[in-house]
């Protein structure tokens, strides 16, 4: 289950690595419009394309922690309903023989 932890983590704050470098890429195609004074594809592609794939890259990163943090945690509750089976049987084999 210690692993799970960074699963869940990465799997949490990836979207919002990528969403700040979309809105980084953004500011940074209107900073490049406000100093040309004018709109031009090659002043706002740049950066777009940077924030593209800076999404990506988090999507990249979030997708597969929440696939293995669930496939994961599928197989921790597994063994744990197991164990507790096992231990239930144990108990029971080394119990008193009740009614004697």
């Amino acid at each position: 289950q210690a692993g799970q932890v960074l699963l869940a983590s990465a799997g949490a704050t990836a979207p919002f690595v990528g969403l700040f470098g979309t809105v980084w890429g953004i500011y940074h195609a209107l900073v490049g419009i406000a100093a040309s004074g004018s709109i031009s594809i090659e002043r706002v592609s740049g950066p777009v394309g940077e924030a593209l794939v800076m999404t990506a890259a988090g999507l990249a990163v979030a997708i597969p922690a929440v696939l293995a943090y669930n496939v994961f945690g599928k197989a921790v509750a597994a063994s744990e309903a197991e164990l507790e089976g096992f231990a239930h049987d144990l108990r029971e084999l080394f119990a008193e023989p009740r009614g004697s």
